[in-house]
């Protein structure tokens, strides 16, 4: 067995102290702190997270490994910090208001450390008011924000342009910016692939000072502001219509009802985004994601065409709403 199968094994028996062992291991042997986390910590998170996604693995069990490699990448942080001599420049790394992945914003902030930077790890959730008065109070030479989830390309897009009001240069990293950064580019933002190409672009000065411009002219059709005024509408009409065409329903537990109107809340949410970014495929990628983890759990992908025809019923003057549900209809069907 590899290093990986044996970290991974230790997550997968719950077991801290090994998962510890194994990664301090890779230290004494030469590997460097940078390298265990980049190619030991982070994928096998992943790893978990795709079990979960299958239904192999409860909740309980993802929150414990994630725990697990909390601690793992503390540890690698405090010995890879000893001997090592004091940083000149400083960087703020946080993760978005109501964004509560903060494990690779963490692991990001480890390999900044590592790379010579003084860093300042705000953690989850970080309001945008609390960030701009943290970068006013104090001498920072950049920032870094994180965002697993593409539902908070909205306020990613108030945290950037408030960043940038301050003049400190800042870059952004995480899944909820799409693939190759696409909605990063959108909002106007610097953006880093992983932990390596982060360090890489804080050291690219020029890169920083000239971020791309955003592209949000479709906004001043105010279909986004008013499907974040609809939402509440939206998700009871949609949980209406599901009890009609699905008499079971009416028998569901409040655990299974919170469940439904939950995967309801975020079919909007979803939508909502794509239109804010104006792209079908945000939308389309999260319904495969969705109906792969319905299927794993036995529940059949056509129940979402249910809301989504319903959506598309109630928006029929939302023309760019429109054409991101027809997207999704025809990625479900097909």
């Amino acid at each position: 067995m590899t290093a990986y199968d044996d970290y991974v094994a230790c997550l997968s028996a719950a077991d801290e102290e090994g998962a510890v062992d194994v990664a301090c291991a890779l230290l004494d042997a030469g590997v460097s702190a940078e390298r265990v986390l980049l190619d030991v910590v982070a994928p096998a998170q992943a790893q978990v997270g795709e079990w979960w996604q299958r239904n192999e693995w409860s909740v309980a069990q993802e929150h414990a490994a994630t725990h697990i490699s909390e601690r793992v990448v503390a540890a690698l942080g405090t010995l890879a910090s000893r001997g090592r001599p004091g940083a000149r420049r400083r960087v703020v790394v946080a993760c978005l208001d109501g964004e509560w992945h903060a494990l690779p914003a963490r692991i990001v902030s480890e390999v900044l450390r590592m790379r010579g930077w003084q860093v300042t790890f705000l953690g989850a959730s970080v309001p945008v008011a609390h960030l701009v008065s943290y970068l006013h109070a104090n001498d920072i030479d950049a920032v870094a924000i994180s965002c697993a989830l593409a539902t908070r390309l909205p306020m990613a897009h108030r945290a950037v342009q408030a960043c940038h009001r301050t003049e400190v240069p800042l870059i952004v990293g995480g899944r909820g910016f799409g693939p190759g950064g696409r909605w990063a580019r959108t909002i106007g933002a610097c953006w880093a692939p992983d932990a390596t190409g982060a360090a890489d672009l804080l050291d690219d000065r020029d890169a920083l000072r000239t971020p791309p411009p955003e592209t949000l002219a479709h906004l001043a059709d105010d279909e986004h502001t008013a499907l974040v005024k609809r939402r509440g509408d939206l998700v009871e009409e949609a949980a209406a219509e599901l009890r009609r065409v699905f008499p079971p329903m009416r028998d569901y537990s409040p655990a299974q009802l919170d469940a439904t109107m939950a995967d309801l809340s975020h079919i909007v949410d979803f939508l909502t985004a794509a239109v804010f970014v104006d792209d079908p495929e945000l939308f389309t990628g999260f319904l495969t994601w969705t109906a792969e983890v319905l299927r794993s759990r036995g529940v059949p992908a056509a129940s979402l065409v249910v809301p989504l025809e319903r959506y598309r019923a109630m928006l029929y003057d939302f023309p760019r709403t429109g054409r991101t549900l027809a997207a999704g209809l025809e990625r479900l069907t097909a």
